[in-house]
């Protein structure tokens, strides 16, 4: 019974969340160039400064534009029901379910622009080892915050070194990217840490295997890797907790 209650609710967070991510998403999905867009397609700007950055991608004046709203809730909701199905009620589920819309939001914007803006990288991940910190302290936890410190670290400086030897293929943004994915797939321990990033690249390479096989796209075509990695350390989350 107790199960079920956590998945509700992660369900109602979920979909909830999901709600408030179009406007965002439409807002930062510019080029590095170009500051964040302040308007609606139409023109009509959105009301005070620095409001108006969470909720549907629609004004008053015109109809809805950006990403689809009921697409983004009904993704973060499964993303959330499926993280709470497998971690149940240990302390680190609040962790995920409060990264799991700002992960969809980076995939949304990744996939529309190819950009993951430092705007949301940098801070989610002081925010991710913070959390997973006070997290450590609670009883009934099941990860090591030493090991998500050293994860993050580790996966940090991997992927800076295959921006460094690629830059043309492999975006800053990942490297920046990486810090907290290492810090969520290193909180199970190093094997789910390297099994969640086999599995982020994996998927990528199987996109982009799918794009050329369809002739929608060819061996020189950029793809944006955030949204790979990102699902491969959910995979990663999924491992460690079912395997605890």
């Amino acid at each position: 019974m107790e199960t079920f209650w956590i998945t509700a609710a992660a369900l109602l967070w979920g979909a909830g969340a999901g709600l408030l991510i179009p406007r965002a998403a439409y807002r930062l999905s510019v080029s590095p160039d170009e500051p964040w867009r302040a308007a609606c397609p139409a023109g009509h700007a959105f009301a005070g400064a620095g409001k108006g950055w969470l909720g549907r991608a629609r004004c008053a004046d015109c109809d809805s534009y950006g990403p689809s709203t009921p697409v983004l809730a009904a993704v973060t909701a499964v993303v959330c029901v499926v993280l709470a199905a497998a971690v149940d009620a240990r302390p680190e589920l609040v962790v995920w379910l409060v990264l799991a819309p700002i992960g969809v939001l980076l995939a949304t914007v990744d996939f529309t622009v190819e950009r993951l803006p430092d705007v949301v990288t940098l801070p989610l991940a002081a925010i991710t080892l913070g959390l997973l910190g006070v997290a450590a302290l609670l009883p009934g936890t099941d990860g090591s915050w030493r090991s998500a410190l050293f994860g993050s670290l580790a996966l940090g400086a991997f992927c800076l070194v295959l921006f460094l030897i690629n830059p043309a293929g492999f975006g800053f943004g990942d490297v920046k990217l990486a810090l907290t994915l290492g810090a969520v797939t290193g909180w199970h321990g190093w094997d789910i840490l390297i099994a969640g990033t086999f599995a982020g690249f994996l998927l990528f390479a199987l996109y982009g295997l799918s794009l050329i096989v369809a002739r929608r796209a060819d061996r020189k075509t950029a793809h944006p890797l955030g949204p790979f990695l990102l699902t491969g350390a959910e995979v990663g989350v999924l491992l460690g907790s079912f395997a605890s």
